[in-house]
């Protein structure tokens, strides 16, 4: 089994700040897939009937739901094990944000592992924890803190026109919130021109709702027309080709509660 190996033992070794970062940003990139994009799967494999399981994530962004490493001691720290017993015990909200929770800390623990392996020093390791801080926890994405800033930024952009942001959402850039709208005639500029003030003091606050990144102007963008959240369109797998033919855009997380309900 793939377990903790995955590529980040013996195999795998990040030896200075910048791959251990890499490393990080992978499982975790994988970890909160599993937690939002991908959560209907990760559900159904954390069957409480099953033995202990542990979520882990690999460096090359993808997630594993498995039985946790059989040597011992594992070549790397191992993720909380059994997180499929308390699936049904709880609100499924509330186990996603348990299981995040413990994510972010075995997230760290692997970094600081290869940290202390390869003998980063003080200022090594000071600096390996603020890249790392510098991108939301898993919990603050699933939780929905990390997109505060991005949904008080919506409620400002949702006063202009609803052409504005109809246009918008299958552009290369979230424009409703990065972009100030062009006046068509006088009325139009005065009533828009606070809003643009307003963007220019926010710029650089949206965050993808599936990973937590921040805004990036090179990458494609699509934003849920019920959240109003902005997402990357890979993190959703949406492509700029298939968003053209979307009429009305539901995120991963407002598809699920409509499934339940």
């Amino acid at each position: 089994m793939d377990g903790g190996g995955d590529g980040g033992g013996a195999a795998y070794n990040p030896r200075t700040v910048e791959e251990v970062y890499r490393d990080f940003k992978g499982r975790r990139n994988g970890m909160i897939k599993a937690l939002t994009t991908d959560v209907q799967e990760f559900y159904r494999l954390c069957d409480p009937e099953k033995e202990n399981l542990c979520l882990y994530g690999h460096p090359n962004e993808h997630w594993e739901v498995n039985l946790p490493a059989e040597e011992v001691p594992p070549e790397l720290p191992e993720p909380v094990l059994g997180i499929n017993f308390a699936r049904d015990g709880m609100m499924e909200k509330d186990w996603l944000s348990l299981v995040a929770v413990h994510s972010d800390a075995w997230l760290l623990a692997v970094a600081f592992f290869f940290g202390a392996r390869f003998g980063f020093d003080k200022a090594d390791r000071k600096r390996l924890f603020n890249m790392m801080n510098d991108l939301p926890s898993i919990f603050e994405v699933v939780a929905g803190t990390a997109k505060k800033a991005s949904k008080e930024k919506s409620s400002v952009s949702n006063n202009s026109s609803n052409r504005s942001k109809s246009n918008s959402k299958r552009g290369s850039e979230p424009k409703p919130k990065y972009s100030k709208p062009e006046p068509k005639d006088e009325e139009e500029e005065e009533g828009v021109e606070e809003e643009d003030e307003d963007d220019d003091d926010e710029q650089g606050e949206t965050q993808c709702g599936a990973c937590g990144e921040s805004y990036a102007a090179d990458e494609f963008w699509i934003c849920c027309d019920l959240c109003e959240n902005w997402f990357h369109g890979k993190c959703v797998k949406i492509t700029p080709a298939r968003a053209e033919h979307i009429k009305q855009y539901k995120c991963p997380s407002c598809s699920n509660k409509r499934a339940r309900s």
